[in-house]
């Protein structure tokens, strides 16, 4: 028995035992089924026996559970509505700190800000199986916080506490192959959320060869739950596009003549620990492991999907205005109107032309209103100390690629030398680092004029600045 499995044993003994002291009988079980959800939360909270204390908490979890939709939802406001701080306990350590800014004042104001229910779900979370109960209520607050002002301040008491409980020093690295045991590759397949895993013989394919890895992120409270998974491609350069890695009739290597290894894919697996990050970690743990095993292995990169570009450009399209996109780009990229434009070589060329320069103007100047890149993938790398290293025009066909992307696929290097210096250029300057190759199509006059010398005095990162909202804070 493993050890996850014999704590979770003990938990539900200790659970058993104190439901049979605090609903023991028939009048006794009776009666309980008529205590409503906030009388057994007001008990938790003020339940002092640990086995009586972890009895609620089940029973609450399970109450829970029944509950549909329109209760699931009462339940989350009764959390928001009844169980926030104590205001006037608040109140009053608020005087107590203008009065005297001692350390003792602090600790009290602290105690006194934090919502009821924050202590209210770590005892929830004592009940067997109670952190994955957890994750999946959470799931649910984030599928309906639009509806109530409420539910933001209800998520942040969540990630407060899930940012604890889910630690890095928590974690468990574990490498998944062909040899996992069946329940988790099932899951595998089930949360890869980047290049589909249409089956069994396409996730051998993923897994089997000496030439790909696969690793996995689990939590002891989740022992057979992924919360986050990385495949790994191990070549001899790095690809351009996703069908060199995923295509059936790849050449395969031995692992020790590999020089790259690839992160083609990072999925996270619970909705409910959504905005947890895990796979910055992740990365650099797997990076730190593959140097060890293969020592051969120069190179770090990423093969990687741009979700945000196709939106982004269509949004660029639809402004009024020569000056976001001269005339002669507009007409090209009305070739992307045409779902066949691929299959035709020299259309493919033009498009080609105007949209890599525009993609690495979306990539290095363009912002979001905070200050960050818009590609919520190039945020999470270039905020981890990658460097922006390649565009890869075409890199994936698929149709969900095509409709996010127009088929681009982005290569981001982990120079580990570098990663620090990387990561602080963009947190301290908002400064993305590139390669020349980059930062060359940035300046290129074809993606603006079409080559018929429109807007030729003027850098192209002067025209996306002025225009696209480049470098908005």
């Amino acid at each position: 028995m493993s050890e996850a499995s014999f704590f979770t044993d003990m938990l539900q003994s200790i659970t058993d035992r104190g439901r049979q002291l605090l609903f023991s009988g028939s009048r006794a079980t009776q009666a309980a089924a008529k205590v409503d959800l906030l009388t057994l939360c007001e008990m938790v909270l003020s339940s002092r026996g640990e086995a009586s204390g972890m009895a609620l908490a089940a029973e609450i979890l399970d109450r829970w559970e029944a509950l549909d939709s329109e209760g699931a939802q009462a339940f989350l406001q009764m959390l928001h509505e009844k169980f926030g701080p104590d205001t006037a306990r608040l109140d009053q350590a608020i005087e107590n700190y203008r009065a005297d800014k001692s350390s003792a004042a602090i600790i009290a104001l602290h105690q006194a800000a934090e919502p009821r229910r924050q202590e209210l779900l770590r005892r929830l979370n004592h009940a067997p199986n109670g952190t994955a109960k957890l994750v999946r209520m959470r799931q649910q607050l984030l599928a309906s916080k639009n509806q109530s002002a409420g539910y933001h301040a209800l998520d942040a008491d969540f990630t407060h506490l899930f940012g604890s409980w889910f630690n890095r020093g928590f974690l468990t690295l574990r490498p998944i192959d062909w040899t996992t045991p069946a329940y988790i590759l099932e899951k595998i397949i089930k949360y890869e959320a980047v290049h589909e895993i249409a089956g069994w013989e396409e996730l051998r394919r993923r897994l089997a060869p000496a030439d790909r890895r696969c690793f996995a992120f689990f939590h002891p409270r989740l022992a057979d739950e992924p919360l986050v998974f990385v495949e790994v491609a191990l070549t001899r350069s790095v690809p351009r596009a996703i069908g060199d890695v995923l295509d059936e009739g790849r050449e395969q290597i031995n692992a020790d003549e590999a020089t790259t290894a690839v992160f083609y894919s990072i999925s996270n697996c619970q909705d409910g620990l959504r905005g947890i990050s895990f796979g910055n970690f992740l990365i650099k743990q797997v990076v730190e492991d593959l140097r060890r095993d293969l020592p051969g292995l120069k190179n770090f990169v990423t093969l990687s999907p741009v979700p945000g570009f196709a939106r982004w450009l269509a949004k660029a399209r639809a402004s009024a205005g020569d000056r976001l996109l001269p005339a002669a780009a507009r007409k090209t990229l009305m070739l992307l109107d045409d779902p066949n434009w691929p299959a035709n070589e020299k259309t493919a060329a033009e498009v080609e032309r105007v949209l890599l320069p525009l993609a690495a103007g979306y990539f290095l100047i363009e912002r979001t209103p905070e200050g960050r890149p818009v590609d919520p993938v190039a945020r999470f790398h270039l905020g981890n100390g990658a460097r922006l290293e390649r565009l890869n025009f075409l890199g994936d066909r698929s149709t969900k690629a095509m409709q996010q992307a127009h088929g681009l696929m982005v290569n981001y290097l982990y120079k580990l030398d570098d990663i620090v210096a990387n990561h602080e250029a963009l947190a301290q300057r908002g400064e993305v680092i590139a390669s020349p190759d980059v930062k060359k199509l940035v300046n290129q006059d074809e993606s603006r004029n079409g080559g018929n010398g429109q807007e030729g005095s003027r850098p192209f990162a002067q025209i996306m600045n002025s225009t696209l909202g480049g470098g908005r804070k």
